[in-house]
């Protein structure tokens, strides 16, 4: 199983690292050249449904086709937690006729129902949990 985990490298400045080698940078709103802990978040989705939905597309669209996942949703600041997100996928769906279209969007759909584990574990909700470990010698 992957190793994640975060490191702090300055004031409200940390990396996200995995045991693949992979790296992201994480800060505040206002830092250039971060992602913010929500914007993972919605990025998390976005990629899980582009990842969930990519089979199903390939098989009717090609291997090259091109697709835009944008994700969105504002922070309620009152209870620190974003109550909705909305995700739009844009793609070029003119070579397909109508019912061709409307057979993909429920493929789509059902897939990333059906194995888009970050969107399920939002929808469904996650018991987390969280401890202080000291690390004196």
């Amino acid at each position: 199983m992957t190793e994640l985990w975060v490191e702090r490298t300055g004031i409200r400045r940390f990396t996200g690292r995995s045991s693949r080698g992979a790296e992201v940078l994480i800060g505040s709103d206002g830092d250039d050249g971060v992602f913010t802990p929500g914007e993972l978040l919605k990025i998390a989705l976005a990629g899980c449904s582009g990842l969930s939905s990519d089979q199903p597309l390939r098989r009717r669209l090609g291997d090259d086709y091109r697709a835009v996942i944008r994700v969105s949703g504002p922070a309620d600041r009152d209870e620190e937690r974003y109550p909705r997100l909305a995700e739009t996928l844009e793609i070029d769906l003119s070579g397909l006729t109508p019912e061709e279209k409307d057979r993909l969007l429920v493929v789509v759909n059902r897939a990333i129902d059906g194995v888009c584990t970050v969107g399920r574990t939002l929808k469904a909700g996650a018991e987390i949990s969280f401890e202080v470990a000291d690390t004196r010698p």
